[in-house]
């Protein structure tokens, strides 16, 4: 037996490992743009990709055991990665289906299209699946070494799928994207392929490879708004659009919300961001030290380069590609300003600065980071912050779906001797949470006689304040159901909003 033919079933097996746990990261970052990463949404691709490989074991072993042929194998594996091939191309419609449903409040297409793209992924991960039972049926000779072929095989497997995890996310997809590293591994499993059917077949690889070429345009369309970048980190999809009005956005993943706001004119965004500017009118303190948790393209720290120049500023952001879009395309220019690199509450945790405000915008809306909404979080903000120092947390939800805000303003009044939550405009709220509640009471006075640039973003703050008493339920580390809360959140605004509801 030649070298090839020894290594053959083997190396398929191992590339098909690998294949099944690429197809599935790389499954969910191509959901990403249009319907989040949440834990539904991982909790989605990994039950339904189990599913889909339990299928084809099962299939695998019985058609394994009708066609015990290399060539019958290798064919499978040929369809599993045509079909892989074709999903950047297929899914597209369904998801400009979802996006269209989420803006026209219909929850019916919304779901149905997520799942009808969830589908996409039946054939390929189950013929998949298939591979590891049909080479063990091909690999033993001798039912007394049945075992030691089994096992070996699925540690091959495994291996792959190790491999499979990490290079996709870390390495392959930021370098080529989502859409691209699903071709690669179509073109990797069809070489795979090839030496079990034979040489006839030996430019399917060449041509799955070369779909590549074709231009897939935009990840994600932006209409009536000029793309600036796209672009693919190991935590999420980019986006950065400047709009007719000149106003350059910064949009991640499902773009749901925007992320950063750089107006064309002026420095204030009539947003939920203006609110933050009024911290340092609230602590007295117009040079204290201010920390942004989530700093994003860095929308407060420009605004108080214009409005509270002399206040030094840590802007935390975890994703080192937003941080450059905003340097490239939003101005992130204030010198004052030291951007850290570093997951928000890892960073505070490991820092031994005090600081007279703390921004909290680090939350990826409508999906909240569970570890930044808890009791023991907020404790560690708390001991953070100087004496008279505040916590400003924006929460974005769907209008009138307030339950969201309440667990986390509860969890903050858990910590906190004074906490006020504003609904400053239509889709976020505003939390402060404050070391006394002296502080609280001055606070609520300068707001009212806040004067010059931060007046309009005072007036609008105080108009909706509301006191938090104490004794709500907080969220704590151990349990946290802040996505349960949001998924019902915004379920039942696209169902009340749905055309006839």
């Amino acid at each position: 037996m030649s070298a090839l033919a020894r290594i053959r079933l083997p190396a398929l097996v191992l590339v098909a490992g690998a294949s099944s746990l690429a197809a599935e990261m790389a499954g969910a970052r191509l959901l990403a743009p249009y319907f989040g990463a949440s834990n539904l949404v991982w909790a989605n691709v990994i039950g339904l990709t189990l599913i889909y490989l339990a299928a084809g074991y099962w299939l695998g072993g019985k058609f394994a055991d009708r066609y015990p042929t290399e060539q019958a194998l290798g064919l499978v594996v040929m369809g599993a990665a045509v079909s892989l091939a074709l999903l950047p191309f297929a899914t597209r419609p369904l998801f400009d289906a979802a996006q269209g449903a989420f803006e026209d409040l219909s929850a019916g297409a919304f779901v149905a299209s997520f799942l009808g793209a969830m589908l996409m992924f039946a054939v390929p991960m189950t013929l998949l699946g298939a591979v590891a039972p049909w080479a063990i049926r091909l690999s033993v000779v001798d039912v007394a070494s049945a075992g030691s072929v089994a096992g070996r095989l699925y540690a091959l497997s495994t291996l792959g799928s190790i491999a499979g995890t990490f290079l996709p996310v870390l390495v392959i997809i930021p370098a080529i994207g989502t859409r691209r590293t699903l071709l690669a591994i179509a073109a990797l499993l069809a070489l795979s392929a090839v030496p079990l059917i034979g040489r006839r077949w030996a430019l399917a690889p060449a041509a799955l490879a070369a779909l590549a070429l074709v231009p897939l345009g935009q990840v994600k369309a932006a209409p009536g708004e000029e793309v600036l970048f796209e672009g693919e980190s190991p935590y999420q999809f980019v986006q950065v659009v400047r709009r007719d009005d000149g106003d350059v956005l910064l949009r991640l993943n499902e773009g749901w919300a925007v992320h950063s706001l750089t107006p064309a004119r002026g420095v204030m965004t009539d947003g939920y961001w203006d609110a933050f500017t009024v911290l340092p009118l609230l602590t007295g303190r117009p040079d204290g030290r201010v920390a942004v948790l989530g700093n994003a393209g860095g929308t407060t720290a420009n605004q108080y380069a214009a409005l509270w120049p002399s206040a030094p500023i840590d802007g935390v952001e975890i994703d080192p590609v937003v941080s450059d879009a905003g340097r490239r395309y939003m101005g992130m220019t204030n010198p004052r300003l030291t951007v850290h690199t570093a997951d928000a509450r890892f960073w505070l945790r490991g820092t031994d600065a005090r600081f007279d405000a703390v921004v909290v915008d680090a939350y990826r809306q409508p999906y909240i980071p569970f570890h930044l909404a808890t009791r023991e979080f907020f404790r560690l903000v708390r001991e953070r912050l100087r004496p008279g120092g505040v916590v400003a947390i924006n929460v974005g939800t769907p209008p009138d779906q307030t339950e969201v805000v309440d667990r986390i303003a509860d969890s903050m009044r858990a910590e906190f001797p004074a906490v006020l939550v504003s609904r400053y405009e239509r889709f976020n709220s505003v939390v402060l949470g404050f070391t006394d509640p002296a502080a609280a009471r001055e606070a609520i006075s300068r707001l009212a006689d806040a004067s010059g640039p931060v007046a309009g973003p005072a007036a609008r703050l105080s108009a909706t304040l509301r006191e938090v008493r104490a004794g709500g339920e907080p969220m704590t580390d151990d349990l946290a159901p802040v996505e349960t809360l949001t998924d019902r959140a915004i379920l039942d605004y696209l169902r009340e909003g749905a055309p006839g509801a």
